[in-house]
């Protein structure tokens, strides 16, 4: 049997019963990556924060959900790139055509009109 989880009732829930704010917000944050970013797969990988300025701005245009694995823990300590493995952008199976044409306009060269 599969738990479907209702977030907005999860929350009246917690409130109901005097659950602390910082207790919330963690279980909250954990079950909806549990549910949904799980499934998630690493489409791409980054060396450097800025590079992935410009593909947040074009995945966010086209509504497309997507996380960047590493990336805070990067941009503080830019020297465990390697040892990480870098900034793994992870969007869902579903996308990946439409991220990887995405990703493939922003590799070819620049053209000057």
């Amino acid at each position: 049997m599969q738990l479907f989880i209702d977030f907005q009732g999860l929350i009246v829930i917690l409130i109901l019963i005097n659950a602390s704010y910082k207790f919330s917000v963690t279980l909250i944050s954990y079950l909806y990556k549990k549910t949904f970013m799980e499934s998630f797969k690493t489409i791409a990988v980054f060396n450097y924060d800025h590079e992935t300025v410009i593909l947040k701005h074009l995945l966010q245009q086209e509504g497309i959900p997507y996380f960047f694995e590493n990336e805070m823990t990067l941009s503080v300590v830019p020297m465990y790139t390697t040892a990480l493995g870098g900034i793994k952008l992870k969007v869902h199976p579903e996308d990946f055509e439409q991220v990887q044409q995405i990703l493939d306009s922003l590799n070819n060269p620049l053209k000057i009109v």
